[in-house]
């Protein structure tokens, strides 16, 4: 999905059943992130894949943050998250009925600061909020739906 949004590099950052999601996902050609901290929270899969991505050798402007957990939301709202990049200081991200969602991108000038503030289950929750004004929303209400599956009663979303 996000390589038919026109992502070339691909960082997936893998947490507790990472043994299973390599033998079962199709993955090909993305670079595969072990987060043996995954159990501190989202955070620490933040600081993973900001690190993997920072070390890639072919250069990478900015990372483009989608969580796995959010089905809804499809080439479309990553294409037009994406087409928000402009330097490697931008921020933008999807917007809902004018709230705030995913995905979200981070020019790589901002990687070391929101890395610094990326523990428990915020992520970057807190850089956002002190960077407000500096956010370019871009609406995909009418492309996404941003639920979460986190409960297996969120589940029918999916019928």
């Amino acid at each position: 999905m996000l390589r038919g949004a026109g992502c070339e590099v691909v960082h997936v950052v893998l947490g507790a059943s990472a043994e299973a999601v390599r033998e079962r996902a199709e993955l090909p050609g993305c670079v595969l992130v072990d987060n043996p901290r995954w159990a501190e929270g989202m955070g620490s899969s933040l600081r993973a894949g900001l690190a993997s991505l920072s070390a890639d050798p072919r250069g990478v402007d900015a990372a483009l943050v989608l969580l796995v957990d959010q089905p809804g939301i499809g080439p479309e709202a990553v294409s037009r998250v994406r087409a928000a990049y402009d330097s490697r200081n931008a921020l933008a991200a999807a917007s809902y009925e004018g709230g705030r969602g995913h995905p979200v991108l981070f020019g790589a000038d901002r990687w070391p600061e929101i890395a610094e503030g990326a523990v428990g289950d915020r992520g970057a929750r807190d850089y956002l909020a002190a960077h407000r004004d500096a956010i370019t929303l871009v609406d995909c209400s009418d492309v996404a739906e941003p639920y979460d599956i986190d409960t297996e009663a969120d589940l029918s979303h999916l019928e």
